[in-house]
């Protein structure tokens, strides 16, 4: 599991993240304003109220939260079982 250590707000719903294994970089989550649960952000005041929580995740107050693993496939660009290599799976003989 990857753990975010730094998180910093940007203009147009861009977020700079850092993490533990020293990963940094952008994301864009414009795509997500509005959309269920991120109905919060339709208050960009909202949006800049994130915090990292106790397992490296971003939390906006008790409402939303986003999972560090997910973020670390955005940002890289990286598919999960490029970190995951136990989700590769092999022939399953019956």
């Amino acid at each position: 599991m990857y753990k975010i250590t730094q998180v910093e707000t940007l203009k147009d719903y861009n977020l700079r993240l850092k993490f533990a294994d020293g990963t940094a970089g952008t994301v864009d989550l414009s795509d997500l304003v509005g959309k269920g649960v991120f109905a919060l952000w339709n208050d960009y005041g909202a949006f800049e109220n994130v915090s990292v929580g106790e397992s490296g995740q971003l939390r906006w107050g008790d409402e939303v939260e986003l999972c560090p693993d997910w973020l670390y496939l955005r940002l890289t660009g990286k598919q999960p079982d490029d970190i995951f290599p136990n989700l590769k799976r092999g022939i399953v003989h019956a």
